[in-house]
């Protein structure tokens, strides 16, 4: 499986990284991926720790067990940076996305000695501006697709807004306000 992209999201119940895993996983299916998207539940309450993972490969997948040495990993929830090891197993040629308003020299303390990539972004920010609310999953979607650039950006953008048509076909104003969100991050993810 040489050919495999490995992700491990950190998030807490309620955030949508499990939503955000999976979606990443549908969109990568569409462009002809073999994909897995798949959550790992602690205590099943709002705002507990979660974990969930992608794998997306051009070749079929054998392996099923949780990723122990992520390629990248994505943190939904900056507070997690300070309670769980994010960085355990991340490869150093890899790279850690971080949801947050801090700069890379706030947040490289916080990683466990990590002295591979950082980026980061203000998914909170950019959810509260484009949906109302603090729904950080679809930026942090879009702000991993690109740094772990598992598709040519507008064949993301388009594989998008299919699944929100499809997802969101009773409430299609929401549609928008996700796309700008996936823009915005798209656009605003950076490493320094």
């Amino acid at each position: 499986m040489k050919d495999t992209l490995e992700i491990r999201w950190h998030g807490r119940g309620g955030q949508g990284a499990k939503t955000a895993a999976m979606l990443l996983a549908d969109v990568a299916f569409e462009t002809g991926k073999f994909v897995q998207g798949f959550p790992e539940y602690g205590p099943e309450r709002m705002g507990a720790p979660i974990t969930a993972y992608n794998r997306i490969s051009s070749e079929k997948i054998m392996l099923h067990s949780n990723i122990y040495e992520p390629d990248y990993v994505v943190v939904v929830d900056e507070t997690l940076l300070e309670s769980v090891d994010v960085t355990a197993g991340l490869k150093p040629e890899g790279a850690i996305l971080v949801n947050t308003t801090r700069s890379v020299d706030k947040i490289r303390p916080l990683l466990n000695g990590y002295e591979g990539a950082v980026y980061l972004v203000d998914a909170k920010g950019i959810s509260i501006k484009t949906l109302g609310r603090n729904f950080p999953n679809t930026p942090m979607l879009a702000a991993t697709a690109k740094v772990c650039d598992v598709m040519e950006k507008e064949r993301f953008f388009d594989e998008m807004r299919k699944l929100y048509q499809a997802k969101f076909a009773k409430k299609p104003e929401v549609i928008d306000g996700n796309m700008e969100a996936l823009r915005i991050a798209y656009a605003e993810v950076s490493n320094g």
